[in-house]
């Protein structure tokens, strides 16, 4: 289950997400549109994931996610061909949304949900793991980046979607619901004794938090908004990084996408440091450090003016994302309980979405109106320094007592 998850995340890194910044540079140069016009298209995946999250959460707790990370792989594939197909603007954003469908369907989201059901006591090391190939798929970008130059977006296209039909439906077909549907257990450890289990009152009185129970708690705001500064970063960053460097620093489109694979090596190392001590220190903090990590790395790309500026960039956003991402679904998790974790992450991503919406647009609206994407990164670089306190402030909830028979 890691392992295709972890094929999954890879394809989509490095095929879609880290790519995206690539698209939008040379998009601008063969067809005329702005910045903003292009940022719309990423807000559009945003807002999608936020509309369906909770539909998709349902869906999930209620028939399991394996079906839905099946078809996701298909729709992510052919939105890439038709992707390689448009003339137009509008055309550019229909296919846009059918891969943003076809990832959010066999994403982040989907994914964790899976593995969120088959571990407990090393969930965040599971996680982690999981996260370990979207980072390594950022290594892949430099590869998309050359042939964007070298062949062509539209050819480029059609073979990411070529590559994601063929590597992500066997990928796909491994997903299970629950260890228990197939005689597995939880972690992989045996069930204790019943007359163990029977003596052990804690495992009997409280439960599993319900959707509507955790929507009461301050936690699930504090953690959904802290989550959502962190994405006004990590979008802005995925979606113009590439077009400031090659603007303001003078980069070709290939070498600014080394930068980018520069980010994902030291996500890598956030990664494994995460799948080293996740499981064993207060992830909510560790969560607030990397959002400081993330504004003064993203202010460090903004006032670069000469490589150190822009290996300390890499440092600093890669190592506090590798590190902090995995351990928001998995704070979740320990918090609310697996029960209704589909429906929990489903909502939450109705909050998460200014981030990941509002960084792309508040990037590229005032790169068109100033010239430059200074202020609007340092804007985003504030907000995310102001994020720490939600996750400071973010206790566990109080689990909910058990009815009595």
């Amino acid at each position: 289950m890691v392992g295709a998850g972890w094929g999954l995340q890879f394809l989509q890194a490095g095929l879609l997400h880290h790519a995206f910044g690539g698209y939008v540079a040379v998009l601008q140069d063969d067809r005329g549109w702005n910045k903003t016009e292009l940022s719309v298209a990423a807000a559009l995946q945003q807002m999608e994931s936020a509309i369906l999250g909770p539909l998709l959460g349902w869906i999930m707790d209620r028939f399991g996610p394996q079906g839905v990370i099946r078809f996701g792989v298909l729709m992510l594939g052919g939105g890439f061909m038709l992707l390689s197909q448009i003339d137009s603007l509008l055309g550019f954003y229909g296919a846009f949304i059918i891969i943003a469908l076809g990832s959010s369907m066999c994403g982040f989201f989907p994914i964790n949900v899976a593995l969120i059901n088959w571990f407990e006591r090393s969930r965040a090391r599971a996680l982690s793991s999981l996260s370990l190939g979207f980072a390594m798929g950022g290594l892949f970008v430099t590869v998309v980046g050359w042939s964007l130059v070298e062949f062509g977006w539209r050819t480029t296209a059609f073979a990411s979607g070529v590559t994601a039909l063929v590597l992500g439906t066997p990928l796909a077909m491994v997903m299970r619901r629950r260890p228990e549907d197939i005689g597995e257990t939880v972690d992989g450890v045996p069930h204790p004794p019943a007359s163990v289990a029977a003596v052990e009152p804690s495992a009997s009185a409280t439960r599993d938090f319900t959707a509507r129970e955790a929507l009461r708690t301050p936690a699930f705001w504090l953690l959904a908004l802290g989550h959502g500064f962190a994405l006004f970063v990590v979008g802005a960053v995925n979606v113009h990084a590439i077009a400031h460097m090659k603007e303001a620093l003078g980069f070709t489109v290939s070498g600014a996408a080394f930068v980018i694979t520069l980010v994902m090596v030291f996500q890598i190392a956030g990664v494994m440091i995460g799948w080293a001590i996740g499981d064993r220190y207060d992830k909510r903090l560790i969560a607030a450090a990397c959002m400081l990590m993330h504004g003064t790395g993203l202010l460090s790309l903004t006032y670069a003016t000469a490589t150190p500026w822009l290996i300390a960039f890499a440092a600093l956003h890669g190592t506090g994302w590798g590190l902090r991402g995995p351990f928001m679904h998995a704070l979740r998790a320990d918090y609310f309980g697996r029960s209704a974790i589909g429906m929990i992450l489903g909502l939450s991503f109705m909050i998460i979405v200014i981030g990941q919406v509002g960084g792309p647009l508040i990037a590229g609206v005032m790169a068109d109106v100033t010239g430059t994407y200074r202020a609007g990164f340092t804007v985003l670089a504030l907000l995310a320094c102001l994020g720490s306190m939600f996750f400071v402030l973010a206790k566990r909830p109080v689990p909910p007592l058990r009815s009595e028979p």
